[in-house]
């Protein structure tokens, strides 16, 4: 019971920082579907007025307008629930020396990180939720399955703790390097395109996609998306 003590104290500890600046998170809040709108909307609506066929019935390799931004704005959501957590405070407190502090904690130092995680992915769901409604109310999500959600969301979670061993692990590489920013910048480009966060899988060359299915990163965002479309039987891609 104690030790259940210090992770719901950690996990509210974790919830009052991010929520300690108002301004910065409001614009935590509309700042993923703004930046999606401007960027993601305007960017493929340009690249389908190019296709033949235009906006209205031009495809790329099976994806409309409406399909791709249906893609993206889950891979959005994907994003916020699975990927949002980073290591640099872990590793910005190894470097600064600021660890020994934490180690004289009555708590374990990866229970003290683990159970901040938590608490940043519970300010995710509700940042995720609020992203979901402004999608549903400007008309870029017209398409909703309960089952399909709700078993999205589970795999994003798990997705999730993957996402933030990796990142602790990294973030652990300072005791060793000066500077780690540069691997978790390098990382985190290479997953997000590996992972189809930038365009589908299925736009890339068959072989090279054939080849990622024996690698983790599908599962990163390109898995967790057919999910959300209602396409959990397999990996569409690998039927290509």
């Amino acid at each position: 019971m104690n030790n259940l003590a210090k992770w719901n104290q950690t996990i509210k500890i974790s919830i009052s920082k991010l929520l300690a600046y108002r301004l910065n998170f409001f614009l935590t809040i509309i700042g993923p579907a703004l930046i999606f709108y401007w960027i993601k909307v305007n960017l493929w609506t340009t690249i389908f007025e190019g296709v033949e066929g235009g906006i209205q019935t031009g495809m790329i390799n099976g994806y409309t307008l409406e399909t791709m931004l249906q893609y993206h704005s889950w891979t959005l959501i994907v994003t916020l629930l699975a990927k949002g957590h980073n290591s640099m405070n872990l590793s910005l407190d190894i470097r600064m020396g600021r660890i020994s502090s934490y180690l004289i904690y009555p708590f374990n130092f990866w229970e003290f990180h683990t159970a901040s995680f938590l608490g940043f992915q519970f300010v995710q769901l509700f940042i995720t939720a609020v992203t979901l409604l402004i999608f549903f109310s400007i008309g870029v999500l017209n398409q909703f399955v309960l089952a399909n959600f709700l078993w999205g969301v589970f795999f994003c979670l798990i997705v999730s703790f993957f996402w933030f061993s990796i990142q602790y692990l990294l973030g652990l590489i300072a005791f060793w390097l000066e500077e780690t920013w540069i691997m978790r910048v390098m990382f985190d480009i290479v997953a997000t395109f590996l992972s189809g966060g930038i365009i589908p899988l299925d736009l890339f060359p068959s072989f090279f996609a054939k080849f990622l299915e024996y690698t983790p990163f599908p599962y990163l965002t390109y898995y967790p998306v057919q999910i959300f479309l209602g396409n959990a039987q397999g990996i569409p891609m690998a039927a290509s």
